[in-house]
């Protein structure tokens, strides 16, 4: 991607663009985002616990559970009284990821680190157990959250993960965002060191990434059997600034 130009002060130093009528974007609201195959719902723990508990408890080794800084729970009153907590968040703000053909929550996410001075959100928290894992529902779910943090009006769109988990730093690269680097020992994490890979997809990406993502949600990607036709990943790559790569 080509940077945009850059401006001088009086005294001829080189200084960012000016962001001339910014206003801050609100906060985002707790309101359903509706998509072809899922639907992004604020958590609400009367109506999501027993489905994401059912959920979880379908990944028998817990590995959905590893780089996350909830779980496991070894009840449904456990988990309830985190989606309890959870639900009541303003930041992180927490949603339920549905299942449109069935109807039951499947997974969690949330918007996390929120900054409308700074037009900057992170999307994280993220539980995909085994039956939302690699499903077109999965996907849109990210596409729905990234939008609608783009409409609000955020420049900035993070997603941060241990640098450790190689199925989040592919799933980052797959959505499109660009890796800006590692902070190294950033944090303790469940007594170990974490090391965090930093991504980001800001306004100028998503005004090319946009379609890429709507033509690999279309009903005519898939055939009849569900299989894709085009990969996101190869219609995100061209987009993508550079990659994850070891240091």
């Amino acid at each position: 991607m080509k940077e945009p130009k850059r401006t001088r002060n009086h005294l001829g130093q080189p200084v960012g663009l000016p962001l001339d009528g910014w206003t801050d974007p609100p906060m985002p609201s707790r309101r359903p985002l509706e998509g072809r195959y899922c639907r992004v719902e604020p958590l609400d723990p009367a109506r999501h616990a027993e489905d994401l508990y059912g959920a979880a408890a379908a990944d028998v080794e817990g590995r959905i559970w590893t780089y996350l800084s909830y779980g496991p729970f070894a009840s449904r009153a456990d988990l309830r009284s985190w989606a309890e907590g959870s639900a009541a968040s303003e930041d992180p703000l927490f949603f339920a990821v549905v299942d449109e053909a069935d109807g039951r929550a499947a997974g969690v996410a949330s918007y996390l680190r929120i900054s409308p001075a700074a037009g900057s959100v992170e999307v994280g928290s993220i539980c995909y157990p085994p039956r939302l894992q690699r499903t077109t529902a999965a996907t849109e779910a990210m596409y729905l959250m990234m939008r609608n943090a783009f409409d609000l009006g955020y420049r900035r769109y993070e997603w941060k993960c241990d640098r450790l988990n190689a199925a989040s730093i592919a799933a980052a690269e797959r959505l499109g965002f660009t890796f800006e680097g590692v902070f190294r020992q950033a944090t303790l994490f469940r007594g170990r060191n974490r090391d965090t890979a930093w991504f980001a997809i800001i306004d100028r990406d998503w005004e090319k990434l946009r379609s890429p993502y709507e033509r690999w949600l279309a009903p005519g990607n898939f055939d009849a059997a569900g299989t894709q036709r085009e990969s996101l990943s190869a219609l995100t790559a061209p987009f993508v600034r550079r990659r994850f790569a070891s240091w």
